[in-house]
């Protein structure tokens, strides 16, 4: 049984990222980060950053989440985020990919999912 406290898109998000193929990046890379959007609930996961952290990473075209380490909000990084490496249209710089790459239907759902929810910069 779903849980009353998961709102529609949460349990879409949810059902999304487990159809996104995962494959291993390289340590300390981070060429596939910067200026991104996610939708509300998808920021609601991550963990709220001052207003100065956000300008100076978008000056920096890169996230306000991306630390010495990488990401630090890896385990629940945005749809957008999850997608790079894993389809011809978001390649990986550094060659990384999964064994097999996403779904068509997935990766459209996806797509359709982020033009129809409210989107914000990360």
């Amino acid at each position: 049984m779903p849980s009353p406290l998961l709102t529609p898109n949460d349990r879409k998000i949810n059902a999304l990222r487990a159809q996104i193929p995962t494959f291993t990046c390289i340590v300390g890379c981070h060429d596939c980060c910067g200026p991104v959007t996610a939708s509300s609930e998808e920021m609601a996961r991550l963990p709220v950053r001052t207003e100065a952290e956000h300008d100076r990473a978008l000056v920096e075209l890169s996230c306000p989440h991306l630390g010495a380490r990488g990401c630090e909000v890896y385990a629940e990084r945005p749809l957008i985020c999850r997608l790079f490496g894993t389809t011809p249209s978001l390649p990986c710089p550094n060659g990384q990919r999964p064994v097999y790459m996403i779904d068509t239907r997935t990766e459209q759902e996806i797509h359709a999912f982020l033009a129809r929810t409210r989107q914000v910069l990360v």
